[in-house]
Order: structure tokens, then sequence, then C-alpha cells
């Protein structure tokens, strides 16, 4: 198992410099990949641009692109661009975003999402194998019909013979297009101890695609808080938790408290929801059970997250992308060599 750090969001508690440090300091220990993100504040492809100019051998990842925010052929130039700037060490996440951002901030419609993403990948594709784009279907339409649009193709050429291209994705009809489409799959609140059920969808759509998931790369991102004490541990992640369980969408489209409630959560997500909903925020965070902090987060003394490790590796993570919930960049840097210790043993 592979080990990747996510720097998140520019300009909230890190500065560029602290970002960079932050991937050098895991490309000095080994891990294999960084990966930033985007919402509606700074996007995440010229932070990896950045990163690649002050490293030599982490690969970028992009945690990830957001599909309502660009064109699949501006896409296609972003991410040849960045892996020419980086030597090859590309590495394409992509999701939908939620109604809200795409709807509000894009001014793209959230529908026919399975097919738009399906669509969107496959204009990717045909973009980064420098095929001349043409593409006719329910959601993209190139060149547009009624106009003097001519079919074009990519004037540079990736490094990469094939840059990988993940999936941000929740929900079994999303996951089960990752498997049939995508090289792998990006989860959030992703609990080894459901892996039965969580890689179904996957199976169902590589068998619907006649492929195989050996090379498949599931890479799910992880909060991470190693301490003794393990009750401030637990309270560090409830903020982050309490706001993708409770607030993170609307009530009729939260698909992170659909995820949780699978678990066996239901009524907790439900409180949580309500409570946050309410304006509740510190009530919500403390309604999060103890147990659903431990399945989703790498939390508490040496002994217990190298356990954690380990079950992340049994389940078949090909990466596990650590977040450090901390907002001190030196803690950081600790978390992540604890992390690369514990792995490592």
């Amino acid at each position: 198992m592979k080990l990747g750090v996510s720097v998140g969001y520019w300009g909230l508690g890190l500065t560029a410099a602290d970002q960079l440090d932050i991937a050098q300091t895991a490309e000095s220990l080994g891990y294999d990949s960084v990966w930033t993100a985007e919402a509606y504040g700074s996007d995440a492809a010229t932070v990896l641009a950045w990163l690649a100019a002050g490293t030599t051998k982490i690969k970028l990842g992009a945690g990830i692109f957001q599909i309502p925010a660009r064109s699949p052929a501006m896409t296609a130039m972003t991410a040849a661009t960045i892996d020419n700037l980086s030597g090859g060490r590309m590495l394409l996440g992509l999701g939908t975003s939620g109604p809200q951002v795409s709807e509000g901030f894009h001014g793209v419609r959230f529908a026919k999402q399975l097919q738009r993403t399906r669509e969107y990948v496959a204009v990717l594709r045909k973009a980064l194998n420098r095929e001349k784009i043409e593409f006719h279907g329910e959601t993209i339409d190139l060149p547009l019909p009624d106009g003097p649009g001519k079919a074009l193709k990519l004037t540079i050429r990736p490094v990469q013979d094939r840059i990988p291209i993940l999936l941000a994705v929740l929900g079994p009809k999303n996951v089960a297009l990752a498997g049939e489409i995508a090289d792998g799959w990006l989860p959030v609140f992703f609990s080894p101890e459901h892996t039965t059920s969580l890689r179904g969808p996957l199976e169902e759509g590589a068998a619907r695609a006649g492929r195989s998931l050996d090379d498949f790369r599931i890479c799910p991102s992880v909060n991470v808080m190693i301490s003794d004490d393990i009750e401030n541990a637990r309270n560090v992640m409830r903020p982050i938790l309490a706001l993708y369980i409770g607030g993170m969408g609307s009530r009729e489209q939260n698909f992170y408290n659909r995820l949780v409630s699978s678990y066996g959560f239901e009524r907790e997500a439900e409180k949580v929801q309500d409570l946050y909903l309410a304006g509740q925020k510190t009530e919500a965070m403390f309604a999060l059970p103890d147990e659903l902090i431990d399945l989703v987060s790498i939390v508490g003394p040496r002994d217990r997250a190298k356990a954690k490790i380990g079950a992340f590796r049994d389940a078949g993570v090909d990466t596990l992308i650590v977040w450090p919930v901390l907002p001190d960049k030196d803690e950081r840097k600790e978390q992540l060599r604890l992390v690369a210790e514990l792995a490592s043993e």
C-alpha cells in the first residue's frame, strides 16, 4: 500500500509555502503522491503546478478537478500541461461536486450526472489520446452541429501514455460507473470494515465492462490524528465530520449522510443533520458517536493507528491519502512521519 498526502485548499490555514513544505516532506518520507482540492476558492490545478516546480518524484494528484467547472477539453489541456511540467507525474481525479456548487457557483445544471460523467471521461480520453474530438452524446455535443466549429485535437502530448483517471464518487450507481470506466476511485469516509459492501458496486461496474479490477486503484482520503489523548484526537475530527454529515448539501441531497447511514448510523446521522441545519453546530459535533469517528478516521494512540492502517492495507487500498487534521504545519509534518513509520512496521 502506497501513501499519499492531501494539502487541501490553499488559503485555509496553509500558505503556498506551507503546502510546498509538506509536499517536500512527504516526498522525503517516501510518500507516493500529494493531492490538492478545490471547491469555490483556490483551484487545484494551479497549486499542482506550483508543487510540481518544487518537487522531483512525488506524483501530483487532482483531488479533485470539478467536472462542472471545466469542459473536458480544458481538463485535458490542464492535465497534459501539468504532466509535461512534472515529467509525467499527473494523477487526474474528477468529481461532479454537488448541486449547490454546480448550479450556484458554476451555473451548470446538476442533472444526468451518471451520463454526464460517462461522456466527460470518454471525451477526456479522446483528447488525451490526441484524437480529433468528435462526440455526440446526451450531455456533450462536439463539434456543435449548427456552427463553424471543427473537430480538433490536443496539440501537446502528455508524457504518460495514459494519465490515470480516478473518480471521486459516492452512491452505488456512481461507484459502479467508476469500476466500469475509470482507473481508480477516490472515496471519502471509507470504512475498511465495510469493504465487501463498498467493493460490490465496483465489481458490478467492472463486470459490465468485461474488465478486471486487478490494476484498479482504490485511494481513500482519511483524516489522521495520532495521539495518546484519544478523546482530544476524536474531538479534533468532529468539526469536519459534522460539516460533511450535517451540512454538506441539502437535507434531501447529502451524499455523506447517506454513506454513514449505510454503515449502521442512520439515526445518529439524522440527528447530526437536524442539529447542524438548525444552526447548532457544536451540538452536532458532539452528537457524533465515538464509534463512527473511529470507523472512518485514523485516530488515537500508535497501536490503534497501526491497526487501522493495517485494516486499510487488508482492504485492498492502493494508496492511503492522509489528511493530518492539525492547523500547525510542523505538527502536520510530524503526523506524516508517524504514518510512514507505522505503515512500514
